[in-house]
């Protein structure tokens, strides 16, 4: 097979050199977007009479019916044609002869693969934040279920103080909605049309790029037609929305995992998301969150992979260039992978309310609500603290908690003490007690899930 380039060179590649330069094996995935570009460019060459409208129209026409045999499973892809642009480009001259030579006027493969590239992140940006969407509802929907779910709060994975399971819930859904705007943002950069950069310094024919652009819903050109085919910090922008998207999804699997454990015992997994042990009869294994976990990494190598490729490369294009796409298509695979096994992951797990709760009970999680307790009275927070934190240390001296101490006890510590601040440490009033703007309390966070319902509503 002849290249589409080939008249200044004198032998054709070596077969080794075609299968290492080749990128068809996993840039057909573009054919579509390929295909769908082409036909715009040569709508545009035939209006601006670059090139007869009749070829225009007849290269258009054909494009189409490239693209019905593709999808069909018609068309086989050649290595020796290097990529999918020159597939595409070598098919559409074997069947309609020089007429179909004419489409490559006026553009380089540069700016042609930045352009399809664009495109591909385009729509994979929108099928992404929908999955993330079905996540933040199905989190929400959990909320709703656990308003007085009370569990211990962490730091430091000690326990800290008492809130409700929807509270903790609700952080991750605050994260994911960020998780969302980054990848409108990245759209956003995303959505502007490199086409007409060619090579790099544009072209001498009078091509109309903003046409194009409307065309294929683009907001806009490049301005810099060395720019147009250099650079891919929009790919970078995807990869690190993603990183931090799986960063997420991986914390909240390691909590997932420890929870599932004998010694939490705060959810259970469905069968359908655990696996058992081929030796140990008892396991039920969280193997869907260790999963989800573990190619979190391999996420963030394509990000790192992707910043070392750019970190050297001088303007405008370089063949390293080509090294962009497997690496953001394995993380954009991986993510929407991910994303659906986790949201029917949490969806179908069993929360062991009462666990929770005897949890939230134990380790002195109402210790603050008792130095607040002692503030309130006119002791100095300080003062209040040291007292609590006596309190503590004769509790765990003496096996017991702060609840199970008698009022005499109390005013061993602190004559300050009365009966009163045995209602003021009960979990349920130290969580119902924490009704600002960010808290537990179940009233906040009852608003706090009806908001996030309308805000559902409201995503374009």
């Amino acid at each position: 097979m002849s290249k589409l380039w080939g008249g200044r060179f004198t032998k054709q590649t070596d077969s080794f050199t075609d299968h290492f330069h080749s990128s068809i094996s996993f840039d057909q995935r573009m054919y579509k977007e390929d295909i769908t570009g082409s036909i715009a460019h040569a709508g545009m060459l035939g209006a601006q009479g670059i090139i007869p409208l009749e070829d225009a129209k007849l290269i258009q026409k054909t494009l189409k019916e490239i693209l019905a045999d593709i999808e069909a499973g018609k068309v086989e892809f050649d290595e020796k044609a290097e990529d999918i642009h020159m597939n595409i480009e070598t098919i559409l001259i074997e069947r309609i002869g020089d007429v179909g030579k004419r489409l490559h006027t006026g553009r380089s493969r540069n700016d042609q693969v930045a352009l399809d590239i664009r495109m591909y992140v385009k729509e994979e940006i929108t099928n992404i934040k929908a999955l993330i969407l079905d996540l933040e509802k199905e989190l929400n929907e959990i909320a709703k279920k656990n308003t007085n779910t009370i569990m211990p709060g962490y730091t430091h994975l000690q326990r800290a103080q008492p809130i409700t399971f929807a509270h903790h819930v609700l952080a991750y859904v605050e994260m994911l909605k960020r998780d969302y705007d980054r990848l409108t943002d990245t759209y956003k950069r995303t959505n502007v049309l490199p086409l007409g950069s060619g090579a790099l310094a544009t072209t001498t024919y009078p091509l109309d790029r903003y046409m194009v652009a409307k065309e294929l819903g683009f907001d806009g050109v490049t301005l810099n037609s060395l720019d147009g085919v250099s650079d891919r910090d929009f790919c970078i922008e995807l990869l690190n929305a993603l990183s931090i998207l799986m960063m997420h999804l991986s914390r909240f699997c390691e909590e997932i995992i420890l929870w599932s454990s004998h010694e939490f015992k705060f959810v259970e997994l469905d069968d359908a998301y655990s696996t058992g042990s081929s030796i140990m009869p008892q396991k039920k294994n969280p193997d869907m969150a260790e999963l989800i976990r573990g190619k979190t990494g391999r996420v963030y190598g394509y990000l790192m992979g992707l910043l070392t490729t750019m970190k050297g490369l001088p303007l405008a294009y370089n063949k390293d260039m080509q090294e962009d796409k497997e690496g953001v298509f394995a993380a954009i695979d991986t993510v929407k992978m991910c994303l659906p096994v986790f949201t029917r992951m949490v969806a179908t797990m069993t929360v062991r309310k009462q666990n929770m709760y005897e949890a939230a009970k134990g380790g002195f999680t109402n210790a603050t609500d008792a130095a607040d307790w002692l503030v309130k009275q006119g002791v100095p927070f300080r003062d209040a603290h040291a007292i609590i934190g006596q309190l503590v240390l004769y509790c765990i001296n003496n096996n017991t908690n702060l609840d199970d101490l008698s009022i005499e006890e109390y005013k061993a510590i602190s004559p300050v003490f009365n009966e009163s601040v045995y209602d003021a440490i009960k979990v349920e009033k130290c969580v119902e007690a924490r009704n600002v703007v960010g808290g537990p309390s179940k009233e906040y966070t009852t608003k706090l899930i009806a908001e996030n319902e309308e805000y559902f509503k409201n995503l374009k």
